[in-house]
């Protein structure tokens, strides 16, 4: 009898199991983008070397939210350019001027402190951790092709399952 004393067809198995590790793979390449934001942690794709080598272009970083009067000199902290800004930034705390309600920063790959202080309400959090070119794997699936290239695995990965199914009922129906 074919596929062993299961009686399961070798061609389904295989079909079905395919279906699921693409069905893991896919999940396993979402948990590190899922996840850490259940357990309130902001998390960014770097874009710039301002921060390299400790921080290189590409990184995924995971942000903690925290009061910024706990910030001290040597934390990386994360921010808005500018309060009305979409662009965050992630450089080192150089200052922390906390009567003035304000931090002074600067990329460790910049010669010089910025230009600006960054004031607290543009503060967004504390980098806790960065995961070197994980970045770049995150704006690939967050992107409109990404997201259609997990459907398509979703879909590939049904079919595979439905495959496996018809090829189960052709030769239980040969057997019968």
């Amino acid at each position: 009898m074919a596929g062993g004393k299961t009686g399961r067809n070798p061609a389904a198995f295989i079909l079905r199991a395919l279906g699921t590790l693409l069905l893991a793979a896919l999940v396993l390449i979402c948990l590190p983008l899922t996840v850490p934001r259940l357990f309130g942690y902001h998390i960014y794709t770097v874009v710039s070397g301002s921060m390299e080598p400790a921080i290189p272009t590409g990184s995924l970083v995971y942000i903690r939210e925290a009061a910024p009067e706990e910030m001290a000199a040597g934390d990386v902290i994360a921010y808005y350019g500018a309060r009305d800004s979409a662009s965050i930034i992630t450089h080192r705390v150089v200052e922390n001027r906390v009567v003035m309600g304000e931090f002074i920063t600067r990329g460790d790959a910049n010669l010089t402190e910025d230009m600006n202080p960054v004031p607290y309400g543009n503060f967004i959090g504390k980098v806790v951790r960065s995961v070197p070119t994980a970045g770049k794997i995150a704006a690939l699936f967050t992107s409109a092709q990404g997201k259609i290239m997990a459907g398509c695995a979703v879909f590939a990965a049904v079919l595979l399952q439905l495959l496996a199914s018809a090829i189960e009922v052709l030769a239980k129906r040969r057997r019968a």
